[in-house]
């Protein structure tokens, strides 16, 4: 596997994965944005230069916001998720965050197992937050500490 910045030329495959994973999938166009806007974007691949997973982060004022991480639905369960939210969040630790906030939809369950096993707490709940098929969805939001939990950013 090697994981890498997101280029341009990986936008096409990044939005079909997006696409096929979420009910309110972002478009090419903001994934381009959050790339000009120097968002910490990545993306994780196989042997044979097949998507996997890929991850966009912001940063500032000592946060760090994981913005969007997925994972290819064949590749699910192998570690690839953790893999990803981890060189995130090591990224937002570089970058001088001390804390990460995150989103994720109340059916995601899987989502919301890795990322409390990663070490974050829920905090809140965003009403309608998110687009669904047949209307919005509300999100949990999760914290945790870069400064107290870094132990976990060691990458391996």
């Amino acid at each position: 596997m090697k994981l890498r910045p997101m280029q341009a030329e990986d936008l096409d495959a990044v939005a079909a994965l997006e696409s096929h994973i979420s009910p309110g999938p972002w478009t090419r166009g903001i994934f381009r944005d959050c790339m000009q806007a120097g968002y910490d974007a990545w993306v994780l691949k196989d042997e044979t230069d097949l998507l996997t997973a890929f991850g966009v982060l912001s940063t500032g004022a000592a946060e760090a916001h994981v913005l969007n991480l997925g994972v290819s639905p064949a590749q699910r369960r192998r570690g690839y998720g953790r893999k990803m939210l981890m060189h995130l969040l090591s990224r937002a630790g570089q970058l001088g965050a001390e804390r990460a906030f995150l989103e994720v939809r109340v059916s995601n369950t899987a989502a919301q197992q890795l990322y409390r096993s990663a070490g974050f707490h829920e905090i809140g709940v965003r009403l309608n937050y998110y687009r669904n098929t047949d209307g919005r969805e509300d999100a949990l939001v999760l914290s945790m500490s870069l400064v107290r939990d870094v132990h976990f950013f060691k990458e391996g």
